[in-house]
């Protein structure tokens, strides 16, 4: 899930998926946005943006070298990804990407894929791997529930 929030100068990207934040640099009229210089390197890349008519275009250069695998893309640190976010319908924005990076693929490629809005709220991100306390309840639960039933007079609340 994405929430997706404009001002004037920045577009706002939160992912619910590691509540990752993306800040997209838009410029002023007459001063567009530009990428600092290839020597700094930023976590998740600089991204600037323009509008091309109803599309949001993104091109994300300078990422981290320590970052090669982000979402689903492997890049190296000069990867040159470009996006766009179109609205087609209501409540459909059609998100496509262009991935161009030599050291890491033959060709440049391309996806889309449709985001559909979502009612719902965006929840913070929390891993659980190794958590075991839901599987333990459950075995709890179902035990108490074999005794009840047993007549034994142990049941759960």
């Amino acid at each position: 899930m994405k929430q997706i929030v404009q001002t004037r100068t920045e577009v706002a990207i939160l992912s619910e998926m590691n509540h990752d934040v993306r800040i997209v640099r838009l410029g002023t009229p007459g001063h567009p946005a530009r990428h600092p210089p290839a020597n700094v390197r930023l976590w998740m890349g600089d991204s600037i943006g323009h509008w091309e008519g109803a599309s949001l275009v993104v091109e994300t250069t300078n990422f981290h070298e320590q970052e090669q695998l982000h979402g689903f893309l492997l890049k190296s640190p000069d990867a040159r990804v470009t996006e766009r976010f179109t609205r087609v319908a209501k409540g459909q924005i059609l998100y496509e990407v262009e991935m161009d990076d030599p050291a890491t693929y033959a060709v440049p490629w391309r996806a889309q894929i449709p985001f559909n809005a979502d009612p719902g709220p965006i929840y913070e991100f929390a891993c659980h791997e190794g958590n075991y306390a839901l599987t333990d309840i459950l075995a709890g639960a179902r035990r108490a529930d074999a005794r009840a039933a047993a007549g034994s007079g142990a049941s759960r609340p």
